[in-house]
């Protein structure tokens, strides 16, 4: 009978087994909330369209090699993938002197990036350190993200699309990230901020 069970394309022990059901709640709610179709996510993994599918709807035990390929492809750890307590409680450092978390460094800028490079990339967190008279431009980012700047010295003139504002040490400013847009250092030292980057 259980053989008869799995020919059928239907495992009753793999419906029962809670670290299935978590991969594949979770599977589906990464591919849908980073807007991919099996087609794309397969593409991106290099697990089979098929598989992903039996995945989804539970009827698929995959293997590690096959649930790390699809965390790869998010951009994730396995336990972040199957979101199990216990990988939540761990503590992830960003080392300050971590030349791969350099994003840009020369004379005029330097972008550093805060959130681990393995995250999700629906949110992203940087240290901005622009020489004065320079400026940081950007071409629009995907339709809806949005910018979080906050000034910790130094002086910022912002930009996003026709809009324009001026902070000082310790403002704030929140726009559209998905119009052109420009940080520009407008005084007289090194401009410091932290920019969150968030998309839909």
């Amino acid at each position: 009978m259980a053989n008869k069970s799995k020919s059928a394309g239907h495992n009753p022990s793999v419906e029962a087994d809670p670290a299935s059901q978590a991969l594949c709640q979770r599977v589906t709610e990464l591919r849908k909330k980073n807007k991919l179709t099996l087609d794309q996510l397969a593409a991106a993994s290099g697990v089979s369209r098929s598989m992903l599918s039996q995945i989804e709807r539970g009827q698929a035990n995959p293997t590690l090699a096959v649930t790390f390929r699809i965390a790869q492809a998010f951009g994730i750890t396995i336990g972040e993938l199957v979101d199990q307590p216990w990988a939540s409680s761990t503590i992830e450092v960003v080392h300050g002197d971590d030349p791969n978390n350099l994003f840009r460094a020369d004379d005029e800028c330097r972008i550093r990036t805060l959130s681990p490079l393995h995250m999700e990339k629906n949110t992203e967190f940087y240290e901005l350190r622009v020489a004065p008279g320079a400026s940081l431009a950007s071409a629009p980012h995907y339709e809806g993200t949005r910018e979080l700047l906050t000034v910790t010295q130094g002086r910022a003139r912002v930009s996003s699309g026709d809009s324009h504002c001026t902070l000082a040490e310790g403002d704030s400013a929140h726009y559209r990230g998905d119009l052109t847009h420009t940080i520009e250092n407008c005084g007289d030292r090194e401009l410091v901020c932290y920019l969150v980057v968030t998309g839909q």
